[in-house]
């Protein structure tokens, strides 16, 4: 049984109304250790193509389907959500967007109002810290011992669902409500 892990759910409900949007960030995998190539190309070590397939078998169990998929064009990233995609039963479409590659929270919302409008539910495959503040600035509300849980740690791997009432347009600090949180276990 995975650590860290959110109730399994056999469908999980929309997020709301017309005026509301699920984002699900999606940590990428266990890279090699930094050093060894330029960081962008960095590929994933064993466990992560592991985890990577893990992740991919959790969303496709969860019930959590996205209609657009955001990711980072690093070979990590690519590499992560590549046996991820492959999982899913409704795969969404994928958007290569070069400003998530190690981008700030800041830049993390600029491109999801830039690329959400008429989404409700968005995916988004990227790098710790920014994903990690980002979901922790985003989620105000949820059972309090997933938020404790993300607030200590967003792990490689990891998939963090937040429900957000008034659409990308409102995508403010503390407007999310953490709906769940899984990693692989170790």
């Amino acid at each position: 049984m995975p650590s860290d892990s959110a109730p399994r759910v056999t469908s999980a409900p929309d997020p709301g109304g017309p005026e509301s949007c699920r984002l699900l960030l999606v940590r990428h995998a266990k890279a090699v250790p930094k050093g060894q190539v330029d960081d962008f190309e960095r590929p994933l070590s064993d466990r992560g193509r592991a985890d990577a397939h893990e992740t991919g078998r959790w969303l496709a169990q969860s019930g959590f389907d996205a209609d657009l998929a955001l990711c980072s064009p690093s070979r990590r990233t690519r590499q992560t959500w590549q046996p991820v995609l492959a999982a899913l039963r409704n795969p969404p479409p994928t958007v290569y967007d070069e400003r998530l590659y190690d981008a700030a929270p800041s830049r993390l919302v600029t491109v999801l109002t830039e690329r959400g409008p008429g989404v409700a539910r968005l995916l988004l495959v990227g790098h710790n810290a920014g994903i990690h503040e980002l979901a922790v600035a985003l989620c105000g509300s949820g059972p309090p011992e997933l938020l404790d849980r993300l607030r200590a740690r967003f792990p490689t791997s990891g998939v963090v669902v937040v429900d957000l009432p008034g659409g990308w347009e409102a995508l403010t600090p503390g407007r999310g409500r953490l709906t769940a949180y899984w990693a692989p276990s170790h």
